[in-house]
């Protein structure tokens, strides 16, 4: 069961998975990626495959996941400060996208049916460990 690949991690893109496969090789562990060939040829099948797994031998599972810990980044301000939620203090905050408008959605699905970036889109901060979601501040 040792020689076993194990999937740790999934990716959107191969960019990402690349740098964190680079990182625990680096520490001595065999990675394998799998579906990466495949997301790079036509990246609109990453979430239908569910992106690309990052895999490791099972006996290497619990080292790669501590590297992997160790080096996740959270969001930033631009002094390089981390972001710190206002309802608890951590600062476990990540920045995503969403729609809660009618001129979002309708944004949306222009640009889905044309294939081309949407042009009015919304973003906030997610707290990952309260939930709590707060604005973008743009100073």
């Amino acid at each position: 069961m040792q020689n076993t690949f194990v999937t740790i991690a999934q990716f959107q893109y191969s960019s990402e998975a690349e740098i964190i496969k680079g990182r625990l090789e680096f520490d001595g562990i065999q990675v394998f990626l799998k579906d990466n060939i495949t997301i790079d040829t036509d990246p609109l099948v990453s979430n239908a495959i569910g992106g690309i797994k990052l895999k490791v031998l099972a006996k290497d599972e619990d080292e790669a996941k501590a590297i992997l810990k160790s080096i996740q980044q959270y969001s930033l301000d631009n002094d390089g400060h981390p972001i710190t939620c206002p309802n608890c203090g951590n600062s476990h905050v990540e920045l995503y996208s969403t729609i809660n408008d009618l001129k979002s959605l309708v944004s949306f699905i222009v640009g889905f049916v044309t294939g081309t970036l949407p042009f009015s889109t919304r973003y906030q901060y997610k707290c990952e460990d309260c939930n709590t979601e707060f604005p973008v501040n743009n100073k």
